[in-house]
């Protein structure tokens, strides 16, 4: 059977794509993978470049990856600002913190503001990434669950 025939994607928005939609990234595609399920994640910034060139990928993320076991193989990647395209070309559009995101999303790209799902993690401003990270844990395992029954 090929499963990329089907495959969808859901597209993980942060600001900076370098900490939260990362870490969503590697840890929704290594469950989505080890499961066979038909989706794979991305991940974009909607304000890449605001904060500077601030490296590649959080190390919040890299640590937090290899504590739990879930390899990143070198795809370290320096984050990438979302397009109109990249938006058109998923399944599924999740914001990861609706009160930073939402008004970014309605300023750039103001037809897409109503049709993404909103979550509610804190950036490194807001809370500590060994609070942020397990509940963005437990956020993508639920939709896992979700997407493997068929919602």
């Amino acid at each position: 059977m090929n499963h990329n025939r089907s495959m969808r994607t859901v597209l993980f928005l942060c600001s900076a794509n370098y900490y939260r939609s990362r870490f969503a990234e590697h840890f929704f595609n290594w469950h989505a993978e080890s499961n066979i399920l038909p989706w794979r994640a991305k991940s974009k910034g909607l304000a890449v470049g605001r904060y500077g060139n601030i490296g590649p990928i959080s190390r919040y993320t890299i640590e937090r990856l290899n504590e739990i076991g879930i390899p990143i193989n070198n795809n370290s990647r320096f984050p990438q600002q979302v397009t109109e395209q990249h938006l058109s070309d998923a399944s599924l559009v999740i914001a990861l913190k609706e009160a930073e995101h939402r008004e970014m999303l309605e300023e750039s790209f103001t037809d897409w503001a109503g049709q993404v799902e909103y979550w509610h993690i804190d950036d490194l401003d807001c809370a500590d990434p060994k609070d942020a990270l397990p509940e963005l844990e437990n956020e993508v395992l639920a939709l896992l669950e979700r997407l493997d029954n068929g919602g």
